[in-house]
């Protein structure tokens, strides 16, 4: 299994981008699906997360209202679409994978499988 984050790039404090993560073999169509940041000097932190079945999502509260995950399963693919970023959203993305499909997974110990990050940069 192998992810592959794309997407990420230098842009202005309220401008948008859209992260894609492309999912080897068919665990887009059973597997939850999250992604996660880490910024300069600070832990992994949780950023949002969708179910397979029923396409529930969750998100971190710093992110609720401007972020927005989705899946396309046929093309084995979730989104992050960021909208009104802030230079706080700084950091490294990455995409994870939780073979249980678990709700509301939002520990990185809940996830199998990474992707190798792609680097999101807002300035002010």
């Amino acid at each position: 299994v192998q992810l592959q984050a794309s997407g990420g790039g230098l842009v202005q404090a309220g401008g948008s981008l859209r992260l894609s993560c492309a999912a080897s073999g068919r665990i887009a169509s059973s597997y939850a699906m999250a992604w996660f940041r880490q910024a300069p000097g600070k832990e992994r932190e949780f950023v949002a997360g969708i179910r397979a079945n029923d396409g529930r999502t969750w998100y971190a509260d710093s992110v609720k209202g401007r972020f927005t995950i989705s899946r396309d399963n046929a093309e084995n693919t979730v989104f992050l679409q960021m909208n009104s970023l802030k230079p706080e959203d700084t950091a490294v993305y990455y995409c994870a994978a939780d073979p249980l499909n678990r709700w509301y997974a939002v520990s990185q110990a809940l996830y199998d499988y990474w992707g190798q990050g792609t680097l999101v940069t807002v300035s002010s």
